[in-house]
């Protein structure tokens, strides 16, 4: 039975018997507290999986952040499928990618230095979501969302393309070789007319 303390808190005691022997528990806490502890403890004794996942499909690993993924796609979609490999990538993923594309200068858009940890940021969360749902990274979702924020935020940065060297880098790297050759074939009729075919 719990009892009010001064403080203004309950005080609750459990007595839970054990292998033959009463331990004692008590804990203070204020009225939600104990109804939270009591929740906890009674999701505990209805636990039939003994703490592992509950889902009908494997899960990347065990870590809160891929349950969770893995909760609401079986929530959702009944399973890790690509509709809600999408749902992810447009509500963690790209969300933030955009907004914080948004915050910039749309000068600085072509700026490698300004986007590169925007952009690796997106990249490694594509790829956590994916390894989360066992789908294989990078796969063609991923191909279509990067080519997506290209077009949408890239597409009117100037590209470094190769072009051909000037004409006169040209000249110097044909004509090199062509004086070369019968030089060396110079150099190796006068050794050989010397007699001299040791070295």
């Amino acid at each position: 039975m719990p009892r009010r303390t001064q403080s203004g808190t309950f005080r609750f005691i459990i007595h839970a018997h054990q292998s033959g022997k009463a331990h004692l528990y008590s804990f203070f806490s204020d009225m939600n507290g104990a109804l939270g502890f009591i929740g906890v403890f009674l999701s505990f004794l209805c636990d039939t999986t003994y703490g592992e996942s509950a889902l009908p499909f494997a899960c990347g690993n065990n870590s809160a952040t891929c349950m969770d993924i893995c909760r609401i796609c079986h929530d959702l979609y009944q399973g890790p499928t690509m509709t809600c490999l999408s749902m992810l990538f447009n509500q963690a993923c790209l969300n933030n990618f955009e907004s914080e594309m948004v915050s910039l200068n749309s000068t600085d858009w072509c700026i490698w230095s300004k986007v590169r940890g925007l952009y690796s940021n997106l990249s490694h969360c594509t790829e956590k979501n994916s390894d989360c749902l066992l789908i294989p990274w990078p796969n063609q979702l991923v191909k279509e969302t990067f080519v997506d924020i290209h077009y949408r935020f890239f597409k009117d940065c100037p590209s470094e393309e190769l072009s051909d060297p000037p004409p006169v880098i040209v000249f110097a790297l044909v004509i090199t070789p062509i004086c070369l050759i019968p030089a060396m074939v110079v150099l190796v009729v006068l050794k050989t007319k010397n007699g001299d075919g040791s070295s």
